[in-house]
């Protein structure tokens, strides 16, 4: 093996190459699907258009705008209902059964997106229904993932296990929305629900894979009072707190994937098969920086690259926006995925290293509370803004407000910017190895 991919060290453990293999499994599924449901959006309420009464004028809305960014709501809705269930399930049960009911329920909803697709009984109010009973799965399987990672390599091995699994899930991100996208072109789109369900139950066939199974905090139980410890801990760790804050407004502010097919419909002209090409530029540069992330067997000034990450993340978003060359766009969405892949890895490391185990999946809950209707928001509100002013005006005005933000974070938590995970692994006791080798 080469010496620089000999770095991967979490791939040494046998449990974590389950999970990995898993998650790009799984994750591609979950793309193909989620590029498959906003063209079809996007094709069922093209051309139409409805008015709105806003501040006593009436303001011409394109529903195709207004659409898109209702399945931001759909996703959003079950984050908010489910998010912190999710987080009393991984703390509570065995989080690889967990997982593994939680795809078997991704992969059912695939299954009647099939059939009514291929049947020609589909329409925009059942895709949404649908959208949000694949959310409720996501969300309820989210913290349990998250949980497990820390379970199945060492605690000094964390950072690249992280960097590891965000870099496969790209990777499933960039084959997903490009293969989906040529299918599209020649097929009948219920064909990419079908392969998502198939891709969902291979993903659950892997995770029984995985032999870890840990203690049940059967002790703790179900109820409010659990729940509500694991809340003051996460609100009372500031360094969570203003990562948490940042990630959640930067991605309210700056979020523009569910306006791609505007773009590259309307502002770009170049059809199915270009929408689905631009899809791939986010994950190829979040490909590019994970992987430079997973050679690295220690990252150094933490906090200050975690900063430039999200500022980088936000001014690309704003060039996306004005941009009206392909080329030009789909460099600059892809530097807003190197940014989130950056700033992913760093704050997902300070979250795990400084929970205990047996609070990981609250902690986990209440970020994705954060972290998860930050973009699903940020989707709605691009598509609110850009169905009144366009979505250029609506990218490029979020994008430069969530750099600004930036600074304020920057300011207003210095220990954020002190971060250095390097140092602070030096100061901690190793952990030992529970997954299996």
């Amino acid at each position: 093996m080469p010496r620089q991919f000999s770095r991967m060290v979490a791939l040494r453990y046998r449990d974590f190459r389950f999970l990995w293999f898993g998650e790009m499994v799984s994750t591609a599924g979950m793309q193909m699907q989620q590029f498959a449901i906003n063209w079809h959006v996007f094709e069922l309420l093209r051309g139409q258009s409805f008015t709105l009464p806003l501040f006593g004028n009436a303001v011409e809305m394109g529903s195709e705008a207004f659409g898109l960014g209702l399945l931001g709501l759909t996703r959003v809705i079950p984050v908010l209902l489910f998010g912190l269930a999710g987080g009393l399930l991984a703390d509570r049960f065995d989080r690889r059964r967990v997982m593994i009911a939680m795809r078997l329920l991704a992969a059912l909803v695939a299954v009647v997106l099939t059939v009514l697709t291929l049947a020609g009984q589909i329409n925009v109010g059942l895709i949404y229904l649908l959208t949000a009973l694949g959310a409720a799965a996501i969300v309820l399987d989210f913290p349990a993932r998250q949980s497990m990672e820390a379970n199945l390599v060492q605690a000094r091995h964390l950072s690249n296990a992280i960097s590891l699994n965000m870099l496969v899930m790209k990777i499933a991100t960039i084959i997903g929305p490009a293969l989906a996208g040529l299918l599209m072109a020649q097929f009948n789109i219920g064909l990419i629900y079908g392969i998502s369900a198939s891709a969902f139950l291979l993903a659950a066939a892997a995770i029984t894979g995985i032999r870890y199974r840990g203690a049940l905090a059967k002790s703790a139980g179900i109820s409010w009072r659990t729940l509500a410890l694991g809340i003051r801990f996460t609100f009372g760790k500031r360094i969570i707190v203003g990562t948490m804050l940042l990630d959640f407004f930067a991605t309210l502010l700056a979020s523009a994937r569910t306006m791609l097919p505007i773009v590259a419909g309307e502002v770009l002209g170049v059809g199915a098969v270009g929408y689905g090409l631009l899809a791939t530029a986010q994950p190829v540069g979040a490909l590019l920086a994970g992987l430079v992330l997973s050679l690295r067997a220690e990252l150094k000034r933490q906090g200050v690259i975690f900063l430039l990450s999200v500022a980088m993340y936000g001014l690309a978003t704003a060039v996306f926006g004005i941009s009206t060359s392909f080329i030009l766009s789909y460099i600059v969405f892809a530097l807003t995925g190197a940014g989130d892949i950056i700033s992913s890895v760093i704050r997902g490391t300070i979250r795990q290293l400084t929970t205990p185990d047996k609070l990981r999946g609250r902690m986990v809950s209440v970020n994705m509370l954060f972290f998860m209707t930050g973009p699903q928001l940020g989707e709605l509100r691009a598509g609110l803004v850009a169905s009144i002013v366009g979505a250029p005006l609506a990218i490029f005005s979020g994008g430069l407000a969530a750099a600004l933000l930036t600074l304020w974070v920057a300011w207003r938590f210095p220990s954020i910017r002190r971060y250095n995970n390097a140092a602070d692994l030096k100061r901690k006791p190793r952990q030992g190895h529970r997954g299996g080798s």
